[in-house]
């Protein structure tokens, strides 16, 4: 490259050109004299013209570089002092010694100089002191992007206010599918005449058109029963923040003939193609419906969900031609099955084990080997005077077998059968459901997020008592060969009893058809009186725990064990019952530890607070009434104060005690 703060007379080019030249003409002087003056004459004019227009390249070229850089010189400094970025130095002390323009027109005075770096933001000293490259804050209503240079204590502040203004305006568009269902409409219109029927379909069109054009939602009925919505995400998180009021407006709808309406919704949303969003649309409401209806379920493409609603008991709607269908498609697979391996939940109580004998009696009565798989060191002591009656009929205590010995005995053939829970990390043994294809779920809970995959059979009825009842009437469809033994017709007696707090909570008139069918078996209320009775000892340290009760937002008792006092499930069950009849309380919760280290809480309701929503929160499940959840790695302490968060989100942040 030419070095340009020299001036050569002539480039190198011309040189050697010149003295070629020069050369050629000492040969023509000496053939031929005259021609050799004219063209000496001609090489010295073109010699003074190309050193005169060598020296007007250079010249011009420095003048181009003289003003090149100081454009460029004044460039930088107009890009430092006016270019929309802000920058800003500090020193060790965090306080800034220098800010450009862009910065210094957020100081309340003419410059931020001299002010801290809290100024700007309280995250910034925070985040250079752990190394971070980048941090994002906002500052009078601008959202910056923050790029951090610690070596050279220098900070770039990038606005990112319109680019997050397009991101939440794109998440905001998002579409969002919802499938909405009348649950009871069949039922309730089906001894309607046409004029009532109309009047019906009428008012909740109305009352669904209302609701849609309030939020701008698009609605269309697919049937009757049926209607699908298209909205988007920022209606939906609306929707939320209101709670879903349209379900009990709907509900409200019929109240004068006695027998609510209500409406399951299934919603789905995220980044997916329309066909998925309607997929995980319908998703969500089987898993509403499954819960038992009048709710909302929205799943996002991950796989999360959440519920609103489910206010109200569901409604009774199995019939028994349900339970004869359900109990002759079981019968159907018992039969072709190798064996029947029957599986109820952890720390089994008395409505799983006694469903799980009822069970066991359908494979008997259909000449199939059947087993229960049953941990003898997993027992409650709410249980064991019944375990203690099945180990003395040896009969029926050979088919009690340890999840080891299922597994020995499971076959690709074989039919696990699970009941009083629908959750595989709930149930004996979880290892049992992978090893065959053909699985039964029979369940009163409520139907939660996680599920048996690929069941073969499910018959899930939140509206019944328990367990021990859906598997009583699917008995009373099985081959006449069936023979209930008092024992095994006390057990499930004991199941439904315990479940409905001695037939006072959750009892339809089905129940008690159940208790009759099994009273008729020979099943002795004596001997289930025995099976429940309770240690003098337990009942004074239940009592203790019921002392310890706090009332929390006027109406909800709250009672903690010690820390260090372990306490069993069934036992703080029954507390936060005894609680429940206290005057002037609608909800109870029981914290205490247990024996695996982990928190327990048992949860009760009158039905006003839905107890099963907010033991969701807490990873837990169960009823409307009646719900629970476990905790790792936690304290008594710290799972209260998690869940009067969640009450207090729940009630809508409003005041308490």
């Amino acid at each position: 490259m030419t070095d340009l703060q020299k001036k050569p007379a002539l480039s190198r080019h011309l040189w050697i050109i010149y003295l070629l030249s020069i050369i050629l003409l000492g040969v023509i002087w000496y053939y031929q004299w005259i021609l050799g003056l004219l063209m000496t004459l001609f090489l010295a004019a073109s010699f003074y013209y190309s050193i005169q227009t060598e020296k007007t390249i250079i010249n011009e070229t420095e003048e181009y570089i003289a003003t090149l850089s100081h454009r460029i010189k004044k460039v930088g400094e107009e890009a430092l002092l006016e270019m929309p970025i802000g920058i800003v130095l500090y020193n060790e002390d965090y306080f800034i010694e220098w800010a450009n323009p862009y910065m210094n027109r957020f100081a309340d005075e003419d410059t931020l100089v001299g002010k801290h770096l809290n100024l700007l933001s309280e995250d910034l000293m925070p985040m250079i002191k752990e190394g971070k490259d980048e941090v994002g804050f906002e500052l009078e209503g601008y959202e910056f992007q923050t790029v951090i240079k610690k070596e050279e204590r220098l900070l770039y502040f990038f606005d990112r206010t319109e680019q997050n203004k397009i991101q939440t305006l794109y998440q905001n568009e998002q579409t969002v599918l919802a499938i909405i269902f009348l649950d009871n409409y069949e039922e309730i219109t089906q001894n309607m005449d046409d004029t009532l029927k109309s009047q019906l379909n009428s008012k909740v069109t109305s009352a669904l058109n209302s609701w849609s054009h309030a939020y701008g939602i698009y609605l269309k009925r697919t049937s009757q029963e049926r209607f699908l919505a298209v909205a988007t995400k920022e209606i939906l998180r609306k929707l939320e923040q209101s709670k879903f009021d349209i379900l009990d407006e709907v509900r409200e709808l019929n109240a004068e003939q006695n027998v609510p309406v209500t409406i399951s919704i299934g919603v789905g949303y995220g980044g997916m193609t329309l066909p998925a969003l309607g997929e995980l649309a319908q998703s969500s409401l089987d898993l509403a419906l499954g819960r038992g209806g009048d709710q909302v379920a929205i799943k996002d493409d991950l796989g999360k969900v959440r519920f609103y609603g489910g206010k109200t008991n569901p409604m009774e709607k199995r019939t028994r031609v349900r339970a004869r269908v359900i109990s002759h498609a079981l019968k159907e697979l018992v039969k072709e099955s190798d064996n029947v391996i029957i599986m109820g939940h952890k720390s089994p109580d008395m409505d799983s084990i006694g469903a799980a004998i009822g069970i066991l009696n359908i494979a008997k009565a259909n000449e199939v080997e059947g087993y229960i798989v049953f941990d003898p060191d997993d027992v409650d002591t709410g249980v064991y005077r019944l375990v203690d009656a099945i180990k003395a009929e040896e009969s029926l205590w050979k088919h009690f077998i340890e999840p080891d010995e299922a597994e020995a005995l499971l076959s690709s053939r074989s039919l696990v059968v699970v009941v009083d829970t629908h959750k595989p990390s709930m149930v004996a043994d979880e290892r049992l459901l992978n090893k065959t294809d053909f699985k039964v779920v029979i369940d009163h809970h409520r139907r939660a997020e996680e599920f048996v995959e690929n069941p073969t059979l499910v018959y899930m009825e939140p509206y019944a008592s328990s367990t021990a009842e859906l598997v009583t009437e699917l008995l009373e469809y099985q081959p006449k060969t069936l023979k209930l033994k008092m024992l095994e017709a006390s057990a499930l007696l004991a199941g439904i009893i315990v479940d409905t707090k001695s037939f006072t909570l959750r009892t339809g008139s089905r129940t008690f058809d159940a208790a009759s069918y099994l009273r008729s078996k020979g099943a002795d209320t004596v001997l289930v009186q025995q099976f429940m009775k309770e240690d003098l000892k337990l009942y004074i340290k239940r009592s203790k725990l019921i002392e310890r009760a706090q009332v929390y937002r006027h109406s909800i008792a709250i009672a903690k064990g010690k820390p260090g006092e372990v306490y069993g499930p069934v036992l703080i069950a029954q507390a936060a019952d005894t609680l429940l009849t206290m005057t002037g309380i609608n909800a109870s919760f029981v914290i205490s530890e247990r024996e695996d280290g982990r928190i327990g809480i048992s949860a009760r309701s009158l039905g006003d607070v839905n107890v099963q929503i907010i033991m969701e929160k807490m990873n837990g499940g169960g009823h409307l009434t009646n719900a629970a959840t476990q905790i790792k790695d936690t304290t008594i302490d710290d799972a209260e104060a998690l869940l009067k968060d969640i009450l207090e989100e729940y009630f809508g942040g409003g005041e308490t005690e």
